[in-house]
């Protein structure tokens, strides 16, 4: 029972070990500078074309005159 009781503690530690490890080597090798500036382009795109978006659309509906 023993025997048995420290191989599953064993496994535990390692698992947990490989999970921290490779989270770990990850998020070093994810976080260049390409793809935090590449990020950041795409937020910029995003919100101009938000910003165009609600222009047009107040624009269209500035321009509708209502019926009287």
């Amino acid at each position: 029972m023993t025997t048995v009781l420290v191989f599953l503690v064993a496994s535990v530690v390692m698992m947990v070990g490989v999970v921290v490890f490779v989270g770990w080597r990850d998020r070093n090798r994810f976080s260049s500078d390409e793809d935090s500036t590449a990020a950041r382009r795409a937020s910029a795109d995003q919100h101009r074309h938000e910003a165009e978006r609600h222009s047009a659309s107040g624009m269209s509906v500035s321009n509708h005159k209502p019926s009287t």
